[in-house]
């Protein structure tokens, strides 16, 4: 199991980004976060197998 960090930057929809995110971490069963940062990103910390993360971050 591995641990990766991932930052979105732009136009993101708040609450609903966040949502979506973990929704879609959750059906490829990873473990993670979704947070706002203070410079207006996103921050992604999601933990799983190297397939796993590959998937989510497509």
């Amino acid at each position: 199991m591995i641990t990766k960090q991932f930052f979105v930057f732009g136009r993101v929809q708040g609450v609903g980004f966040r949502f979506f995110t973990l929704q879609q971490a959750g059906k490829l069963g990873l473990k993670g976060t979704v947070s706002n940062r203070i410079d207006g990103s996103v921050e992604v910390i999601v933990q799983g197998t190297e397939d796993q993360i590959s998937l989510m971050r497509a």
